[in-house]
């Protein structure tokens, strides 16, 4: 969409493009409604002179049937036209929605980074709304445009007076119209901050409901609630009193041109410039500016949430991926062998080591946060400060995100589940031509399936809320598993199972990854038995690498984060 940095209004103008057969299709239509309107009471007027006047009924019945034909076609005109513009707002706010969840999925990351997911949510429903509906406004707009000009144009025949004050006129109605739209537009753009704010701590609360009542932190996260909601409320009411404010102030000022109009056609008919018809088509006329100068209020309205709400999508767009694609590919077949040279991110430094193809590698951080920092530098959610890791002798800063990670994979530790079926977790990024049973064995999944009412093919509720730790966590790895990338980084897999299990699923990891490349980064004694080797992280840096056993009989560094 647009330029790589979008701006607002770049938004708005590519929404707008990208629907523009349906809004000109809407457009026209909706014109003819508005002219049709227009004529409606001219009409009426040349009834009442060749008609009612002259007592002509052959007259009467001709002019009325031509108001029936008009009626139908205004009619028909806005039932379409209005169709296509709802058309036009529901399909640019859909492409909206699908141009954020691909920013927020591509592969370089960034755009998630600042933001609750409720808020991102905000963003990609409301705002994209907001702002699909500027394409109905803008249909709207133009048909009232042009009933403006077809009223102008017929007071101009009957009057030039008469017409100069609809011309005049509308113009510094539509200018104040918009300097009144400003304090919505900044107050609009505050409501949508507070709303996506208030969601953001919702979903973050329901999210973590488990632990709060756990340690009975519910009243403290009902206060925090609640005053983000008060200010939310705050900011609605704000915006709702700016549009009630202009909608009110748009509504007194159409009411004194409609006044002028009527009082300059009133003295032009006593006078005996006009006829008593064209008396009666000016008042009439004069009443119907109203709905297009209220329609011309509410587009502004809609154009200043539009504006607000653009602004907040184009923010989304904007954001800087976190990594970029380099032009280097990975060799056919991947070996799997894993360099870190000289790696230094966050709490690591000048951390080297060597992961040769099909091993099986344990990684013990005595800090969590430098696995955490490891494990980012590992899946690309960001590069290192300095260093680099390399994997087949390439640079993962000079391959596309998106097929490095077809090749490594790293499951985090809190990794969520979809709504589907168990089997549909696991097989959801497995190869097509895969046998998922093997990793599901190994992860011990086919032991919850016995537990479950419909075995493999249980529902699985959102986020897997539905299963117990234990059971996430294993259907969790063996979805990883499953994904069969040539090398895997699994973080803590295992920290929900008893002890059984736990020795059960260590083995089966082994035996299901024998040959490929496995980091196991974890503080489980029964994981780290069946390593090879294991890395001992301490302080940030690799202070020692050798056997489980022999760490344990070495470090009371590693004793106290092992055994403890």
């Amino acid at each position: 969409m647009g330029p790589s940095y979008p701006s607002g209004r770049d938004v708005l103008r590519d929404t707008v493009r990208g629907q523009r057969r349906n809004v000109a299709l809407g457009s026209l239509l909706g014109s003819g409604h508005q002219i049709g309107e227009a004529l409606v009471p001219v009409l009426i007027g040349i009834v009442i002179d060749q008609a009612v006047t002259d007592s002509d009924t052959g007259a009467l019945f001709l002019w009325l049937t031509i108001l029936a034909v008009v009626y139908v076609g205004l009619a028909l005109s806005f039932r379409i036209g209005a169709w296509s513009g709802e058309k036009a707002s529901v399909q640019a706010e859909h492409s909206l929605r699908i141009t954020l969840v691909r920013r927020v999925l591509d592969p370089g990351g960034g755009a998630e980074e600042g933001r609750l997911p409720g808020a991102m949510a905000n963003i990609a429903t409301e705002d994209a709304k907001r702002v699909g509906a500027v394409n109905l406004a803008l249909m709207f707009g133009i048909s009232a445009l042009m009933g403006l000009l077809t009223c102008a144009v017929v007071l101009l025949r009957t009057s030039v007076l008469l017409g100069l004050v609809v011309l005049l006129g509308t113009p510094v109605l539509l200018w104040l119209g918009h300097l009144l739209s400003k304090p919505l537009e900044s107050r609009s753009e505050a409501e949508q901050e507070r709303a996506a704010h208030a969601s953001a701590v919702a979903a973050d609360l329901v999210a973590g409901l488990r632990i709060l009542k756990g340690i009975g932190g519910e009243s403290t996260a009902i206060a925090r609630y609640r005053t983000t909601s008060r200010d939310s409320l705050q900011a609605t009411l704000r915006a709702a009193r700016a549009q009630a404010f202009q909608n009110g102030m748009v509504l007194a000022l159409t009411g004194c041109l409609i006044a002028v109009v009527a009082l300059v056609g009133g003295r032009l008919a006593a006078q005996g410039s006009i006829s008593l018809g064209e008396l009666v088509s000016a008042v009439g006329l004069a009443l119907f500016l109203l709905g297009p100068l209220e329609t011309l209020a509410w587009v502004n309205a809609e154009f200043a949430q539009g504006r607000a709400s653009a602004a907040r999508i184009a923010e989304v767009l904007a954001t800087p991926h976190s990594v970029t694609s380099g032009g280097q590919s990975l060799p056919q077949q991947v070996r799997g062998a894993v360099r870190l040279s000289g790696l230094s991110h966050g709490g690591l430094r000048e951390v080297d080591l060597d992961i040769a193809p099909g091993e099986l590698l344990g990684v013990v951080a005595t800090d969590p946060a430098h696995a955490a920092d490891l494990l980012r530098c590992l899946s690309r959610q960001t590069d290192p400060e300095a260093g680099t890791v390399e994997l087949d002798g390439v640079s993962l800063r000079d391959l596309d995100p998106a097929q490095m990670r077809t090749a490594l994979l790293v499951a985090e530790h809190d990794a969520d589940l979809f709504e589907g079926t168990v089997r549909d977790n696991v097989t959801a990024a497995a190869p097509d031509s895969h046998d998922a049973e093997p990793a599901m064995t190994a992860a011990g999944v086919a032991q919850v399936a016995q537990t479950l009412p419909d075995g493999e093919d249980t529902a699985v509720s959102e986020r897997g809320r539905s299963l117990s730790g234990g059971q996430r966590q294993r259907v969790a790895l063996a979805r990883a598993l499953a994904a069969d990338r040539p090398v895997l980084v699994v973080h803590d897999p295992t920290t929900a199972v008893d002890t059984v299990t736990e020795a059960r699923i260590a083995t089966g990891l082994r035996e299901i990854r024998k040959g490929r490349t496995t980091v196991l980064v974890t503080t489980s004694p029964a994981l780290l038995a069946v390593t090879d080797r294991v890395v001992l992280l301490d302080d940030g840096r690799i202070t020692d690498t050798a056997p489980h056993t022999d760490l344990v009989r070495r470090h009371e560094a590693y004793r106290a984060a092992v055994l403890s």
